[in-house]
């Protein structure tokens, strides 16, 4: 096991007008499972990459375990490295791909062995140690990859959206079985993803990368119910914030006939208002001091619904998608064009900085 430091540590691909990812600076645990998430070309692979010594360094440093590895082959950092797309050899059986690399650092045949069968316990895959990838399912191959990095016993994880390229059941069983597995091994790990989900579900810690550069890095708690600016509030949650951008009148921001006090001190004629889909609560058509919208699209998921809301033509207040998302538990008994009245609970509201983003304390 070994920490992670990343000293302001750049790269730019050949060709390339900007850095793929910009002056970061991140410290992981010993221990620590850190998931790296953001939008495709964010620089998140970049990032993993850059750890297991495939790509280059252009400025910066990385240290593993207190040693700088800036310079250093990846087949000297003690990085085992999962991939989106297993890398397995189709003519070796399961039992010859996870000990392939234990072979070829000539660890001893009974040694090899042993940490196959260890493996194989650890992932359920003992039945399946003389059949070849072509008999295997996707979540099989997938955790014969990850066997294959746990025979090696390396300082550092490093997996590359392993489960993208499996079925949506297939992955929500898979990514427990992660969780769990590195909780038991106590290995340092980093994990790059797209998924949110995966993201809040999975890190002990989450870093939210975007254009290459680090936006915000803490608990996937934290990342949800304080995040730094737009881009976070946005990409996390599943719908995402709702950022509704409305001017400021007498010291509150106007959304049609709701009105919400937006911080002291705060000055600029508009603001961007944050609020998470479940923060908003269903209100009679006799309350005053409600918004009224009317229904563009009711999702009904079971235990809950989701209701899309169209902003009027012609409002002096906006939002990125032209929608305000509502989650309301059950089913709701609404039609499109109908028209509802919401208003958030409580004081879960977040203010933003409409020209930069950054959140307004």
């Amino acid at each position: 096991m070994a920490s992670i430091s990343f000293r302001s540590v750049s790269h730019r691909y050949p060709g390339s007008d900007r850095l793929a990812v910009d002056r970061l600076d991140l410290d992981v645990a010993d221990g620590e499972f850190l998931v790296v998430v953001g939008p495709s070309g964010c620089g998140k692979s970049t990032t993993l990459r850059m750890v297991a010594g495939l790509e280059a360094i252009d400025s910066g440093h990385i240290e593993i375990g207190g040693r700088d590895v800036t310079g250093m082959a990846p087949k000297d950092r003690d990085v085992a490295m999962v991939f989106q797309n297993y890398a397995l050899y189709p003519n070796m059986t399961v039992a010859q791909n996870m000990s392939f690399a234990l072979r070829n650092a000539g660890v001893g045949r009974d040694e090899c062995s042993r940490r196959v069968a260890d493996a194989a316990r650890l992932l359920d895959l003992t039945e399946y140690l003389d059949r070849r990838p072509a008999r295997l399912s996707g979540g099989q191959r997938q955790r014969v990859a990850m066997g294959r990095a746990i025979v090696r016993e390396p300082a550092v994880f490093c997996m590359d959206e392993p489960l993208s390229n499996l079925d949506a059941k297939l992955r929500v069983q898979t990514r427990s079985q992660i969780s769990t597995l590195q909780r038991r091994l106590g290995t340092t790990t980093v994990y790059v993803t797209h998924d949110q989900v995966e993201a809040m579900t999975m890190g002990d810690r989450v870093a939210v990368l975007d254009r290459g550069v680090l936006q915000q890095v803490a608990t996937p708690e934290q990342l949800y119910n304080d995040p730094v600016n737009t881009m976070v509030a946005g990409f996390l949650g599943a719908p995402a914030t709702n950022l509704i951008t409305a001017p400021v009148v007498d010291g509150a921001a106007r959304i049609g006939d709701l009105s919400i006090p937006v911080p002291p001190g705060r000055s600029g004629p508009r603001v961007t208002v944050g609020i998470r889909p479940e923060a908003f609560d269903l209100a009679a058509d006799t309350e005053p001091g409600t918004l009224a919208l009317a229904v563009g699209n009711v999702e009904y998921l079971g235990a809950e619904s989701l209701l899309y809301l169209n902003v009027p033509k012609g409002s002096d207040w906006t939002t990125e998608t032209g929608s305000v998302v509502v989650r309301v538990p059950g089913r709701i008994p609404a039609t499109p064009w109908e028209t509802v009245h919401v208003r958030p609970g409580g004081t879960r509201v977040l203010f933003f900085d409409p020209a930069g983003g950054q959140r307004v304390r």
